[in-house]
């Protein structure tokens, strides 16, 4: 286990960026091929560990999963300006500037022991849960441009250079990656329980970073890249009955973390104040169905994500001094629903489909420009190929798309008055949608017993 979860860290704290949206709907192949739902249906040990440490009871044997994706993200960020903003007579300005990180590698990695004879079974898993980040380069059509600038063609303000009262390039990146030590008990041969003590590792880099105060001239400085340590929990109850019926729920706790400490760099090289920041990971609540015949496996789960009580998302607006408070997310809620069919011999296939509700206010959305990764809806569709008893490879086509823009005006902390709590300024706009792909492989490996 100590070499598992040495090689885990190095390998997950290495990758740049583990996924894009801040809750991953699934881990590894087989469960995001299944729309991630899993709660009472545990097709294989990743996705029991993540949703659901009591149904790691099913597995009698010492098995190794491990995944690797490559993510690809679509994000365009956009914004516009009323006519006559930028000076008297100038037009109404907008435009659009397209995400340029390329491709995220997305690695989870977990391992079960298992006895058939046994009433406990143990797991540990290392899987990259949660994260964003974006990179929007500085609008180079801006009216610093001089006799260059076109305001009739695209030319995204929020992107103007910090003089110009835009933020230019914006950049993030925010990762989150869980360890987790499951230990399930079978109550009777139906009814197990589980739980799953878990520590966290975070880091977050954000440019410019709106969690500082800005300077009257040399406006929001840039972060260096802060790291957290977290822990939490996860508690489930898992039944199996014997006509193919199962039912699951499990209890994933807050993940409460330290403070991100920034170091700050003003973009003309001087240095800013250092800032601390609290972000906490949601607590998630999971409900699960599952329906297994000799052909096929079906799984439905629904999920809440405790946004509304979670440090960095609870709070919302700026602070006196035009640092930003917190994203002021709601509570998100999740459906997630797959199917398995096994009728054709050591080749498995999945079909599963993931819907998740918007967290994002629309007069909140400037606030969440470094997050812009909300998906809506997304499809998957995966396969499994068993090439003997210890051998089995899968893999996953994810697509996913926000089905729409979250959009709201523009804010500023100097435009707040009693009737404008958060400084929304009339007849501008800013807004963000994306697509999501991602090819995943996975490996999972049963130890033969000696």
């Amino acid at each position: 286990m100590k070499k598992f979860l040495q090689l885990a860290i190095v390998l997950f704290t290495s990758a740049a960026f583990s996924q894009a949206g801040h809750i991953m709907q699934g881990v590894g192949s087989v469960n995001m091929s299944m729309g991630g739902a899993s709660t009472a249906q545990p097709i294989d040990i990743s996705g029991a560990l993540q949703w659901n440490p009591a149904t790691i009871s099913t597995f009698n044997s010492k098995i190794l999963n491990f995944d690797i994706g490559a993510f690809f993200s679509s994000p365009e960020l956009s914004s516009s300006l009323p006519a006559g903003m930028l000076g008297t007579g100038m037009p109404a300005v907008s435009g659009i500037t397209k995400d340029d990180r390329g491709v995220s590698p997305m690695p989870a990695a977990a391992m079960v022991w298992g006895k058939e004879d046994s009433k406990h079974t143990f797991g540990v898993s290392a899987f990259g849960i949660s994260g964003f980040g974006v990179t929007f380069p500085e609008e180079e059509n801006n009216p610093l441009a001089g006799t260059s600038f076109d305001p009739t063609a695209n030319s995204n303000a929020i992107n103007y250079p910090q003089q110009a009262t835009g933020f230019g390039l914006v950049e993030s990146d925010y990762m989150l990656l869980q360890v987790g030590a499951a230990w399930a008990y079978e109550i009777t041969s139906n009814f197990s329980i589980g739980i799953q003590p878990t520590v966290n590792y975070a880091s977050l880099e954000l440019a410019p970073n709106p969690l500082s105060s800005p300077s009257s001239t040399l406006g929001y400085p840039v972060s260096n890249k802060a790291t957290a340590f977290g822990y939490g929990a996860q508690f489930g109850l898992f039944y199996n009955s014997d006509g193919g019926i199962k039912i699951g729920a499990s209890y994933k706790t807050a993940q409460k973390f330290s403070d991100f400490e920034f170091s700050n760099t003003y973009l003309d090289g001087s240095e800013a104040a250092d800032v601390a920041f609290n972000m906490d990971y949601p607590a998630i609540l999971s409900f699960g169905l599952g329906y297994s015949t000799d052909n096929f496996d079906f799984a439905v789960d629904l999920r809440q994500v405790d946004y509304e009580n979670t440090a960095g998302f609870e709070e919302k607006g700026w602070n006196a001094t035009g640092s930003v408070k917190g994203f002021g997310w709601k509570n998100v809620n999740i459906l997630s629903a797959g199917i398995q069919y096994k009728g054709i011999e050591k080749l498995p296939l999945r079909v599963g489909y993931t819907y998740s509700s918007n967290p994002i206010d629309d007069e909140l959305a400037f606030f969440s420009i470094p997050a812009t990764a909300i998906i809506k809806n997304a499809f998957q569709f995966g396969f499994g190929y068993h090439f003997n008893d210890n051998f089995t490879l899968n893999g996953v086509y994810h697509h996913g798309a926000s089905d729409g823009k979250t959009e709201g005006n523009m804010l500023s902390p100097y435009a707040i008055t009693a009737s404008n709590p958060y400084g929304a300024i009339d007849g501008t706009k800013v807004g963000y949608e994306m697509t999501t792909d991602m090819v995943m492989l996975g490996i999972s490996y049963t130890f033969t017993k000696k």
